[in-house]
């Protein structure tokens, strides 16, 4: 009898290694600098500390796009956002979303056994045939997109509709107390987690803050030096730390993943109420670094390491792969672009960026490509802060922008609805290990880098396509579709 007890005991804790439990946190337009061990400045994230401390910090962290929409895209299914038609930021009007055919996270959980949840924003399609229950998730409670896309939109709340609250597939709540987003979520995370604490779970937990308009609740707002974007972060903080005590009170530390990014990086045409990407360049709905490079925090005792830091670059298409190989789950039939990073989670020795090159788009366009220390951008617009940036909770500019429609689509559209101004950049070449606020263009001195760095774009252009050079790409696929009234 008391082998078979060892025995079972051994096999429980190999099945448990084998299906570890996963949480994996989304903080909603966070910057890069917005972590006290990254150099935040008038708050404080002492549990983010913690799970810094505790497991590894990842600095060169990618989303595969600068704007909410597609980053979850290339989450979801390790696919470049332009691949599968989900390029950009969805709204109410949006009759697009994540097609049938595509191969999930949740679903390759689920079909291991997962209980999945999604708590927070979706943002993969409004109409009920793309809803996460439809798709991978046994619950929801969220919103399915942005929260300015609502009666606080600075410009354009005339033409927004109620901000509907889902849960499941029922809306049960129009324009919701957004200052209740953070605790409501929360609670609902830690209430999946006691429900399914004796089988394998994945909570979802995108948050809608810090994007604008940003609320905190009555227990946290004045809290912070910074005022209310420092507020809004210490409630997202509070919220990490309400998830790592459930964990730990349930004792299931030990068999959980537990991860946390950010979905692209700061509103910086918000002012105020956005976050920092400093020492990066830009933000978000830009391909340089403080646009696509955000903050990335895993935990999982006893296989990451703790107190680590890793300069590696990967990007989120490789989360699907990644967790796939690492939970022992069916791949995607489908042609992807991620690769699996599992050895440079668990801090294997010599694990490297598992591509030679990451590829940087705005929408369709190619702009910049990545591989080793060197990052080349092509000729294209960017957007940049107008003049000042905004002020409470109003956009740089304000009351200074063209007239535009919530339907006018593209990067180009988005800026000019938030106040900022387009600029043009060159052929540029940067090292990212003694530049990285891509300040200084090197491509005239390393013309071979150029060569080379322009030689894999073209790869990429001929399957992934680039309305820069009119390229169309042969490996695109498309979204779904919702042809109903």
């Amino acid at each position: 009898m008391k082998s078979l007890l060892i025995y079972l005991s051994l096999a429980a804790t190999i099945q448990a290694a084998e299906t570890p439990n996963i949480v994996f946190i989304v903080a909603d337009d966070m910057g890069y600098a917005d972590l006290g061990t990254q150099g935040a400045k008038g708050f404080k994230t002492p549990h983010l500390d913690q799970l810094a401390a505790e497991g590894t910090r990842f600095t060169h962290f990618y989303v595969a796009q600068a704007v909410c929409t597609a980053s979850r895209a290339a989450l979801m299914t390790g696919c470049y956002p332009n691949r599968i038609g989900m390029q950009g930021a969805y709204n109410h009007t949006s009759r697009d979303g994540i097609a049938d055919e595509e191969w999930l996270l949740p679903e390759m959980l689920k079909e291991r056994g997962y209980a999945t949840a999604a708590v927070g924003k979706w943002h993969l399609g409004t109409r009920l045939k793309f809803n996460p229950t439809r798709h991978g998730f046994d619950e929801w409670l969220g919103i399915p997109y942005s929260n300015d896309n609502s009666k606080y939109h600075p410009s354009l709340a005339a033409e927004m509709p109620p901000l509907p609250l889902y849960d499941g597939e029922k809306i049960i709540e129009h324009d919701p107390d957004q200052a209740l987003f953070t605790s409501r979520f929360t609670q609902r995370a830690v209430e999946f987690i006691e429900r399914n604490a004796a089988r394998p779970f994945f909570l979802y937990l995108p948050h809608v803050m810090p994007h604008v308009p940003i609320f905190a609740s009555e227990k946290f707002k004045g809290r912070s030096e910074l005022g209310l974007y420092g507020d809004v972060m210490e409630e997202l903080d509070w919220s990490v730390g309400e998830v790592l005590g459930t964990l730990k009170r349930l004792k299931l530390e030990d068999r959980t993943v537990l991860i946390f990014i950010s979905d692209n990086g700061p509103f910086l045409s918000y002012g105020e109420h956005a976050g920092s990407a400093k020492p990066l360049r830009e933000g978000k709905l830009t391909t340089f670094e403080g646009g696509v490079r955000v903050p990335c925090l895993v935990r999982w005792p006893g296989h990451v390491p703790s107190a680590r830091v890793c300069d590696e670059p990967f990007m989120g298409i490789d989360w699907l792969p990644t967790l796939t190989e690492i939970v022992g789950g069916k791949p995607s039939t489908r042609k992807i672009d991620g690769l699996s990073a599992k050895g440079l989670i668990l801090g294997e020795k010599d694990a490297r960026c598992p591509h030679e090159a990451l590829f940087f788009y705005s929408g369709t366009a190619l702009q910049a490509v990545r591989s080793g220390a060197w990052k080349l951008h092509f000729a294209h617009p960017y957007i940049t802060v107008a003049a000042e940036p905004g002020r409470g909770g109003k956009p740089s500019n304000f009351g200074k922008l063209a007239p535009t429609s919530i339907t006018q689509s593209g990067v180009e559209g988005i800026a000019t609805r938030h106040g900022y101004r387009i600029e043009q950049l060159e052929l540029s070449l940067f090292d990212l290990a003694s530049d990285p606020g891509e300040t200084k263009n090197v491509a005239a001195e390393h013309p071979d880098v150029v060569q080379r760095l322009s030689a894999l774009a073209e790869a990429a252009r001929q399957d992934l396509g680039d309305s820069l050079q009119s390229i169309k790409g042969n490996g695109l696929r498309s979204p779904g579709i919702d042809t109903s009234n």
